[in-house]
């Protein structure tokens, strides 16, 4: 029997300011949007342009990071799993796909003093970036050598994402 998978990479922009708030345990959660644009030809030869919004959910470390740099507008990939909220509301039962954010990566530089190409996330903690990368950055979460669409050595790789 095989075995699942669920595992979605988003790239697109920040529909709205994060909006950081800690739960009762103390853990960090962030609510995000992001608009992801795709472009391409109908069987008639046009091209149409749709726009997919998806809700995400970040935590930790993340969530943290992305209330202090991500704002309404900037680009932003995102790795994580799909989760599916149920509610009952009036007696009418009510679903949500979300994503719940694991990574996330920051891409360009909106003028903050974050490093530019800069990858955040839980599984990134710990030293799994190159071997130039500074404690301070390490302890902060950043990982800016290896994974996905990190930043080379000429500065913000955002054209490399392996995928």
């Amino acid at each position: 029997m095989a075995s699942s998978m669920n595992r979605v990479f988003l790239m697109g922009n920040v529909t709205r300011d994060p909006e950081l708030r800690y739960i009762s345990n103390g853990s960090a959660v962030t609510e995000i949007g992001l608009a992801i644009n795709d472009r391409r030809k109908s069987s008639s030869g046009e091209w149409i342009e749709e726009t997919t919004f998806v809700d995400i959910t970040l935590w930790g470390r993340t969530a943290e990071i992305a209330g202090e740099y991500v704002t309404k507008g900037s680009p932003l990939l995102v790795e994580g799993r799909l989760k599916l909220d149920s509610w009952e509301k009036d007696g009418k039962k009510n679903s949500k796909l979300r994503v719940v954010g694991d990574r996330m990566h920051l891409i360009g530089s909106r003028g903050g003093n974050r490093p530019e190409g800069s990858q955040v996330g839980s599984r990134n903690q710990g030293g799994t970036g190159d071997n130039n990368q500074s404690q301070a950055d390490q302890s902060a979460g950043y990982d800016t050598g290896g994974g996905f669409g990190a930043a080379n050595a000429a500065g913000g790789a955002e054209d490399d994402i392996p995928f």
